[in-house]
């Protein structure tokens, strides 16, 4: 690791380093380190090996880097990567690579979070939200992921894991046929989305902030991003959801321009992408496209990720009854 930065501070005439490069947390897909040296301060995204060995990885990271433009043009508070000889991805060894200007700010977590955090959020989501939105497209795929063959499949793995896998197999299977059932009642929307824009992935300096983490950037259903960033502002991921901490995120969303959707159940059953991100996790622990270390994380957000399918499911009635 040591001599690849070294390489890439040569090679893009970042300076000489002052210290040992240093993990930033948060990502659980890439990894970043931060990086001193004697011209500055940087932050340097390693793309995952085997992300981009996918066919399509190289066109939805130049995609997403088009809309990063557009984002940057627009005013919107982002933290872009640098350019270099026309370009922002980079590779050095055939490890590819993103570099940005350091922004001292943090996220914030958990209680940290109030209700000004969700209403400046749920701002900036609107202003994205209406720089491109087209009535169509925005259609969520119809999943039929099965479980019981994962279930099997990594009984030999981790035996935690097949056992606890096999406990939720019956809400699996009932939240993936009613998603499947409500995707066809949401609207055809398409505009441009972060897709991911949790609270690890927005830097605060004060009420001064930065949202990172852009190469998910796509066109997407609006609504859906409202709904899934809403609730992970409000609190879900820790399975203490603040209805009123949602509400003002929500308020923020339509004051900027904002459109909300008129069947709030359809959206909330069809928002499974947790579904994705479990069968992700799942290939993780089996040891498929990743690395050794990726194994680990795998299981973890295994076990996370199913802990939060079924707080999703406990709280829908609760939800659904804030929303009328």
């Amino acid at each position: 690791m040591k001599q690849l930065i070294i390489k890439i501070c040569q090679q893009f005439n970042l300076g000489e380093p002052v210290s040992e490069p240093f993990p930033l947390t948060g990502g659980l897909m890439h990894k970043m380190y931060g990086l001193n040296t004697n011209k500055g301060k940087y932050a340097v995204k390693l793309l995952n090996p085997f992300v981009m060995k996918r066919e399509t990885a190289k066109e939805n990271f130049k995609a997403a880097e088009q809309l990063e433009g557009i984002l940057e043009e627009r005013g919107i508070p982002i933290l872009p990567a640098r350019i270099f000889n026309g370009c922002k991805m980079q590779e050095t060894d055939g490890q590819y690579f993103y570099i940005f200007d350091w922004y001292d700010g943090k996220p914030v977590y958990k209680d940290e979070v109030k209700q000004r955090h969700c209403a400046e959020i749920g701002k900036a989501l609107a202003r994205i939200h209406r720089i491109d939105q087209r009535a169509s497209g925005g259609k969520r795929d119809m999943l039929h992921i099965d479980w019981n063959i994962y279930c099997q499949a990594v009984k030999a793995e981790d035996k935690e894991i097949h056992e606890l896998l096999g406990k939720y197999i019956p809400l699996l299977n009932k939240i993936q046929q009613r998603g499947n059932d409500a995707s066809s009642c949401i609207p055809p929307l398409t505009a441009i989305c972060h897709n991911d824009m949790d609270s690890k992935n927005v830097l605060w300096k004060g009420w001064e902030y930065r949202i990172i983490d852009l190469e998910c950037l796509s066109y997407s259903n609006p609504l859906a991003e409202l709904l899934e960033t809403a609730l992970y502002w409000s609190g879900f991921e820790e399975h203490s959801l603040d209805l009123e901490k949602f509400r003002s995120f929500k308020a923020a969303y339509i004051e900027e321009g904002g459109n909300l959707p008129e069947d709030w159940e359809a959206l909330y059953d069809s928002n499974n992408g947790r579904l994705l991100w479990l069968e992700y996790n799942l290939k993780r622990v089996l040891g498929i496209d990743c690395s050794p270390y990726e194994k680990g994380l795998g299981r973890e957000e295994t076990i996370k990720t199913l802990g939060h399918i079924g707080y999703y499911d406990k709280m829908r009635e609760q939800f659904l009854a804030s929303v009328k």
